[in-house]
């Protein structure tokens, strides 16, 4: 019987590599998570009771995984935290981490789960990618001890890691990479001490990993495409959507877009905290998105990819983009142009008065150019045109250029810059340019409801950002949002 079981595991997993090998596409899967939660607690568990939870949360993963592979999913992402949750002190979460070694040693837990510390989560993560003949890419916590003689080392005496680990259908360990930039409430957690660009290849493909805030900066997200080349991202996160730029499915498909890279972005399902929003992105758009804030389930989604962004005829060649904004002659302050926040930023803005148009707003080297026109211009609802020249400073320090075309939450010209879901106002047509100082610029188009508009809008050569035929829903935001690295 064991014969048998492995010759049909050996079959399905060949067939499945010259599936990939003869295709140019791969088909992808990202699971959405409702996390089952620690109870709060100030003192640390017992392993056993750690490892109770995180067989609670993988036997749901587990699930997934396997639907996943019975819709034809080669490689699945799943959430951060997605295994433990995040309800942790330093010491608390230790009982929940494992000592995760590098892929370099050539391991499969599922198979010899001796050889190194016992590591029961590893062991079953690896047997699931084994037993369903799929990559697995799950996001865990890595222990690893230090002394005195590195004088970096934590006063108890090991680095403590937030850490993406992928298995391949073989059910090896091929990845492991440890978080850099951590978020602000991440204590638990140590940086390592230099950011990590951890690619790994498939018969479908080069890929890289990240995970959640790392997406913001430069290091690792840019290099890994940039110089390493990889043709698709893990995202594994626990992202906290923040209206009008920062919910997960706008700005994670406008990443995909401006880097021109596949991406996979598995967020955890909590709407106490605002987390909601996967996504399996390529270039041209969404292929298959999620986004619930009314409910607690988990969701799979399941999309074809191209397995080379980059050669496929969606792909577009480098963008200028303050082309055609510096054409454009800057005009001077008006009498409709105020301040407001976003954010926490301080945003110049311009209130559209007239149903069609052009228009323009400044600040400091950054100038909008807006033209428009509204299938008809409500009483009810006012919107605005506004710009962003600075350094974001709340949660972390990056320095943004954004060019915003954005629905007030009321008539009330205070509430411009606040979070607003829904919108009555339709488009005929939109085209907005910035001069931007930075080419990492991310294009967003929000409709009503928080939905996405993939295959309606287009960024030409130009730096314009316009809608390719008149866009089926209301607006929420038309945004382009520029990071300017260098100036972190």
């Amino acid at each position: 019987m064991l014969a048998s079981q492995l010759l049909l595991h050996a079959a399905v997993l060949g067939l499945t590599i010259l599936q990939a090998l003869a295709s140019n596409t791969f088909t992808a899967a990202v699971y959405e998570h409702a996390v089952i939660l620690p109870d709060a607690t100030d003192k640390p568990v017992s392993p056993k009771e750690a490892l109770a939870l995180m067989n609670k949360n993988m036997d749901v993963l587990e699930g997934a995984i396997k639907e996943a592979a019975l819709q034809g999913a080669q490689i699945i992402v799943t959430p951060e935290d997605g295994i433990y949750g995040w309800r942790f002190t330093r010491e608390t979460i230790y009982p929940y981490l494992e000592d995760i070694p590098d892929p370099a040693v050539n391991w499969i837990p599922c198979t010899d789960p001796t050889r190194f510390a016992p590591a029961p989560v590893q062991e079953r993560l690896s047997c699931m990618a084994r037993r369903n003949s799929i990559y697995v890419a799950a996001n865990i916590g890595d222990k690893k001890l230090c002394n005195s003689s590195d004088p970096s080392c934590p006063s108890d005496g090991r680095y403590q890691y937030n850490t993406d680990v992928v298995f391949d259908p073989e059910g090896k360990l091929v990845a492991r990479y440890h978080k850099y930039n951590l978020f602000m409430l991440e204590t638990q957690y140590n940086n390592p001490k230099e950011p990590e660009a951890v690619t790994f290849e498939t018969p479908f493909g080069k890929f890289g990993i990240i995970t959640c805030f790392d997406i913001l900066f430069h290091d690792p997200a840019v290099a890994l495409v940039s110089k390493l080349q990889v043709d698709t991202v893990l995202f594994p996160t626990a992202w906290m959507n923040v209206l009008p730029f920062l919910t997960a499915v706008e700005f994670h498909s406008a990443w995909a877009m401006g880097m021109g890279v596949n991406l996979l972005a598995a967020n955890a399902h909590y709407t106490n905290l605002s987390m909601t929003g996967s996504g399996i992105y390529a270039p041209d758009g969404a292929r298959a998105y999620y986004y619930n804030m009314k409910t607690e389930d988990g969701h799979l989604l399941v999309a074809e990819l191209d397995s080379q962004p980059r050669l496929s005829a969606a792909s577009s060649p480098d963008i200028k983009w303050s082309s055609h904004a510096l054409s454009v002659e800057r005009l001077s302050l008006n009498d409709h142009d105020f301040r407001g926040l976003i954010f926490h930023d301080k945003f110049t803005f311009t209130e559209i008065t007239k149903p069609e148009g052009n228009l323009s707003i400044c600040q400091k080297d950054l100038c909008c150019h807006l033209s428009y026109k509204m299938a008809g211009k409500r009483e009810d609802e006012i919107y605005v045109l506004g710009a962003f020249d600075g350094l974001h400073v709340v949660e972390g320090q990056y320095y943004l250029q954004i060019c915003t075309l954005l629905k007030c939450k009321s008539t009330d010209r205070n509430t411009c810059g606040q979070p607003v879901e829904t919108a009555q106002t339709k488009f005929e047509m939109f085209s907005l340019s910035g001069t931007f100082g930075t080419n990492y610029v991310f294009p967003e188009v929000l409709y009503s409801g928080v939905q996405l508009a993939p295959g309606e809008f287009e960024v030409l050569n130009d730096g314009r950002l316009i809608s390719k035929a008149r866009p089926t829903k209301p607006v929420i935001t038309v945004t382009l949002f520029g990071r300017w690295y260098e100036k972190d």
